[in-house]
């Protein structure tokens, strides 16, 4: 080709560009003698398009989903290049491939998902589709962990000051293994639970103003005790007796009516008392059948307050090798269920008390200290 053509088309080109500014020609053909030049220069004036793979949108309609994330899964191309895409004003990294992704966290209810797109022509386009979340029924478990706590008070006595007063072997090893099994096994904290060894009357009232002082309504109290007992037939009132006690005089013996005092100011959703001391039995009201084990039946006897107590015998003497504290571990212990209610735990082991001793466990309500027909659950953790 000969120059001439090429030198006039430099110069129209120039022309064009300066007459035009900023602005170039839009398809404008250019004829030099035997030579035809279409030049075509229309400036991207479409934003990118934008295709959203996950979640699959149909319609207007909110995306239904019941987890607390969505991932946010789409491609993004434009005739120029992509300068940025965000999701909910997160801007995302985009492979060769154009794909982005994003995950967002959900509330309860109808969340707005936005992204937002641009090309490097500063063409600029946002789509919006809208996610429902609506939150899964919590289980009952779920809802214990949320609002409740497990306190514990796990009293033990083996060692007495009174001469007359015989010590016993088991009460201290039966309570430090109650108060690890509940640790390990049952949603008690270690912060929760109070081990107390060979306990003084002023010991054991402490450890109850402190419960009576941090237990809430929401809250679920267990107390075990395991030590001496006793019976005052004259004046029909039952006794704890402290490491403190003396036989001659009642001054640090614990009444089954100051215990029962006690449970009236620990404003608990549910209290269980174990006891495994003589003359035990005569806190009681009635002992009644046990309730079906369906999840529906647990979370109703969880909504309704309880003051329960289950004993190793009634208004009797029991052993100091306790069959009673022995088969209630072993029952915790093998337990593999979520769910196990306090009078589930006693019948699993009552039968076998009665066989193996001559005491006969107890199981009831405890009186005048607002039960209303539901029980204590342990929450066996997972």
């Amino acid at each position: 080709m000969s120059r001439k053509p090429y030198l006039i088309l430099c110069m129209i080109l120039a022309a064009t560009a300066f007459t035009a500014g900023s602005l170039p020609v839009y398809g404008q053909e250019v004829e030099s003698g035997t030579v035809r030049f279409h030049i075509d220069n229309i400036p991207d004036a479409q934003p990118p398009a934008i295709k959203l793979i996950s979640p699959y949108i149909t319609g207007e309609e909110a995306f239904r989903t019941s987890a607390k994330e969505l991932d946010v899964i789409g491609e993004v191309h434009d005739e120029s290049a992509v300068r940025f895409i965000s999701v909910n004003s997160d801007v995302r990294n985009i492979n060769q491939e154009g794909v982005f992704s994003a995950r967002v966290a959900l509330v309860p209810g109808i969340n707005q998902v936005r992204l937002v797109t641009a090309d490097v022509m500063e063409n600029m386009v946002e789509k919006v589709f809208l996610v429902e979340y609506i939150p899964p029924e919590p289980t009952l478990a779920e809802k214990i962990s949320l609002n409740s706590r497990y306190y514990g008070l796990i009293i033990g006595i083996d060692k007495y000051q009174d001469p007359e007063l015989p010590d016993l072997e088991n009460p201290v090893n039966d309570a430090r293994k109650l108060h690890d099994l509940l640790i390990s096994k049952y949603s008690f904290r270690e912060d929760d639970i109070e081990l107390l060894r060979d306990a003084k009357r002023n010991e054991i009232v402490a450890a109850l103003d402190h419960l009576s002082s941090v237990v809430t309504p929401e809250d679920n109290v267990l107390i075990f005790y395991a030590g001496h007992g006793t019976w005052d037939e004259r004046a029909n009132v039952g006794y704890w007796l402290p490491a403190d006690a003396y036989q001659n005089t009642t001054a640090n013996w614990f009444r089954n009516s100051t215990l029962v005092d006690y449970l009236k100011t620990i404003h608990s959703r549910h209290t269980l008392l174990i006891t495994d001391a003589c003359f035990a039995g005569a806190i009681f009201n009635t002992t009644r059948a046990g309730f079906a084990s369906e999840d529906k039946a647990y979370e109703i006897l969880y909504e309704l307050p309880s003051r329960k107590a289950m004993t190793s015998g009634t208004v009797t003497e029991v052993p100091d090798r306790s069959s009673f504290t022995r088969y209630l571990l072993e029952r915790l212990e093998k337990n593999s269920d979520t769910y196990l209610s306090s009078e589930q735990l006693f019948s699993s082991f009552r039968i076998a008390v009665i066989n193996n001793s001559d005491a006969i466990p107890q199981f009831g309500e405890i009186r005048n200290v607002g039960d209303e027909g539901g029980d204590f659950i342990f929450l066996r953790k997972k």
